[in-house]
């Protein structure tokens, strides 16, 4: 289908079509409600069978996008070579060893997709494994997730997606002839895991509202599948893995505050799932299998913060639970991996992470590093007995670097740094952590960027950016895109807000559901704290989220339009209210903890109501706004922004643009291409500069 669009300079005016909605025995209008397809779950699968007039409006508002910001074509176009040049051609990951075989992931020059290859071990001649630059030709969208190959290396699996819907198919490919199996596994999440023998694949179906709802268990070669669990909470999430040890499969279960994980034995694959510890409302649990017990890293006995327990496999529930590392406030442990003779944890504390190595008999060692902001991450290999583990450090002034660390002798090797092919000096950019006040005295982590010749004076202009939701953390990572305002003499920030877990759990409960409000209140407190210091002015900020960070953009845009330059809200969660009330909506039951439910809850409706940006536009002189969205996106349905941007018309005072770009071709993530992504970014920042220059 042609979606071309001549610019234009005129906003397109939609239709109002007032639908009365009562709920609770509280009454809204939703003059928009018309742009949601009845038909959606189709669209997601086939977005040329859109509404026409849905259609025609979307390329309208991509028109009118385009005639705003056409003065800014050249810079948009000069911001991508210069993301583009920062990004190594023939880029590969660091080869990872798995018995006679090292395995990874590399590009060709120019190529958008990655190539899976592996080596022999000792070295020797190249293998492709998949070709996935070749498998995108024409498609406008294609996704390869989960590539992986069988514990035998027999065999390769791989879940495609071909047009951003997030509707996985899963194919195996033969690595002796090059075959692909016939039976492709269809309408999968994308998660799958191989039995440890190599004879079965597990995998997750996905139903038609886009939730996860069964784990099969499908024997290579052959094209039936057999039932192994079916979750019966709509609410409830699930996916299956192996565990690193062999000795186990995982079926693992939960919404945002409860878990229930079931086992079945790595020998007996065909085995039935038996449950570690049923599901009990608050109580969070995840299993690791160390061989010759599980260890279980939990929540349960008010360790909020998270501590690890060891149980037995014979008898496993919670009763047996013994402690490992006790649970310590305010210090968040965030994930935990095992090795043969090795519990290895990552733990959060003030915005940081550092990685704790522990041996069988208690002792302990960390990596960390002394800097104000940074991050620490594990980057797990694929040996269950091995005394070496990897892992990447960054920090906003300091690409990635990917380092193997031998646990006996504590020698670290560096295995790669990230190359900026255009160059990188790292002295020039210096790294701060401050600390902004909220309004109720609790003090938010602040990571500042900025080179080291910008004027702290009030006179630079400030990108600010924030998530705040599903206990996320932001972390500090090097990112190179932002370079490109970095250099032009913006100061970059992270506002390390209430609903993530840089401060710990209590950080994420204190910016959730009914304590929703403090995540937008955060941020209005860092701004104004950025202003106070003298790292700017009103209206020299753009603040920028995505998803629920598009909520938070949504949220402060309504509560503060005096602040911001412009706003970019990408794929923003911005139709809260309606959203969470539907619940054929893929995630809307699963998303139930986070907001609340106001299908029957009071007090959740008048929550989300006193929030919902959509519900919240107002007689104000709003400045310039970009949401971006997906056609195919089924986590932030593209009507979301589409309704917003159209609602803000209707009642803005103000004559700044309001603007709305759909991606006709892509879903939740945007182009999935490495270059093809960095359209999107460019016009994101051309759009920062000229908000700022207007």
């Amino acid at each position: 289908m042609n979606d071309h669009v001549i610019p234009s300079l005129v906003p397109p005016v939609a239709v109002r079509q007032p639908k009365r909605i009562e709920q609770l025995g509280r009454v809204r209008t939703d003059d928009y409600a018309w742009m949601k397809d009845d038909n959606w779950q189709a669209v997601l699968r086939d977005p040329a069978v859109l509404r026409p007039d849905i259609r025609a409006h979307l390329l309208a508002e991509n028109a009118y996008t385009a005639g705003v910001l056409a003065g800014t074509e050249d810079l948009q176009e000069e911001l991508r070579a210069e993301m583009k040049a920062r990004i190594k051609q023939d880029d590969a990951s660091v080869p990872k060893p798995d018995g006679p075989f090292a395995y990874y992931r590399r590009y060709d020059p120019g190529a958008e997709h990655p190539i899976y290859v592996r080596t022999p071990r000792a070295g020797g001649a190249e293998a492709i494994l998949l070709d996935a630059d070749a498998q995108a030709k024409g498609h406008a969208y294609y996704r390869v997730i989960g590539a992986r190959h069988s514990p035998d290396h027999a065999w390769f699996a791989y879940a495609e997606d071909a047009q951003g819907s997030e509707v996985y198919q899963v194919r195996v490919k033969s690595l002796a002839t090059g075959a692909l199996l016939p039976g492709v596994i269809e309408s999968c999440s994308g998660d799958f895991a191989w039995s440890p023998c190599s004879r079965y694949l597990f995998w997750t179906f996905r139903d038609d509202n886009g939730r996860p709802t069964r784990i099969f268990r499908r024997a290579i070669g052959d094209s039936e599948d057999v039932l192994i669990y079916e979750e019966p909470d709509e609410g409830f999430f699930i996916g299956v893995e192996a565990s690193a040890s062999g000795g186990s499969i995982f079926i693992t279960c939960g919404n945002q505050e409860t878990s229930e994980i079931w086992r079945i034995p790595g020998d007996e694959p065909t085995a039935m799932p038996v449950v570690i510890e049923p599901r009990t409302p608050g109580l969070r649990y995840e299993v690791e299998d160390w061989a010759d017990r599980l260890v279980i890293r939990t929540n349960a006995d008010g360790a909020v913060d998270f501590k690890l327990v060891e149980a037995p496999f014979a008898a496993p529930g919670r009763a047996q639970w013994r402690d490992i590392v006790a649970h310590r406030p305010g210090r968040f442990i965030v994930s935990a991996m095992v090795l043969r003779d090795y519990l290895i944890r990552v733990e959060r504390i003030e915005a940081n992470n550092r990685i704790i190595l522990r041996t069988r008999a208690g002792t302990e060692t960390a990596i960390a590093v002394d800097e104000a902001a940074y991050v620490l991450s594990l980057d797990p290999g694929y040996e269950f007995d091995t005394a070496t583990i990897g892992y990447i450090y960054s920090s906003p002034t300091t690409p990635r670097q990917w380092f193997d660390y031998d646990i006996p002798s504590g020698a670290r090797t560096l295995r790669k740094s990230q190359e900026i092919p255009s160059g990188h000096d790292p002295a020039r950019y210096e790294t701060r952590r401050l600390t902004a006040t909220a309004a109720d005295g609790a003090t938010i982590p602040v990571t500042v960027l900025l080179r080291r010749d910008t004027p702290t004076d009030g006179s630079a202009p400030v990108h600010l950016y924030g998530y705040g939701s599903y206990g996320f953390a932001i972390d500090p990572w090097f990112q190179p895109n932002i370079l490109s305002l970095v250099d032009r003499g913006w100061i970059h920030v992270i506002a390390h807000i209430r609903g993530g877990t840089e401060k710990g759990w209590n950080w994420f409960l204190d910016g959730r559901g009914a304590k929703k409000m403090n995540s937008f209140t955060d941020f209005i407190a860092v701004a104004d704290h950025l202003i106070a210091q003298g790292y700017t002015k009103p209206g020299r900020i753009v603040a920028h989220g995505g998803s629920a960070g598009g909520l938070l953009m949504g949220a402060v845009y309504n509560f503060r339009p005096d602040l911001w330059a412009g706003v970019i809200a990408a794929v923003p969660f911005v139709d809260v209210l309606n959203t969470i009330s539907d619940d054929t909506l893929p995630l809307t039951p699963p998303e139930w903890p986070e907001w609340g439910n106001p299908l029957i809850d009071p007090v959740a409706y008048d929550t989300i109501a006193a929030y919902s940006p959509y519900d919240n536009i107002g007689p104000y002189a709003y400045p310039p706004l970009l949401a971006t969205g997906g056609l195919s996106d089924p986590r932030v349905t593209y009507w979301e922004p589409a309704k917003f941007v159209a609602k803000l018309r209707d009642f803005t005072t103000g004559d700044a643009p309001i603007m709305l770009k759909i991606d006709m071709d892509a879903g939740h993530a945007g182009a999935a291409g490495r270059f093809d992504a960095l359209k999107l970014m460019a016009t994101n920042y051309a759009f920062a500069i000229w908000a700022i220059q207007r």
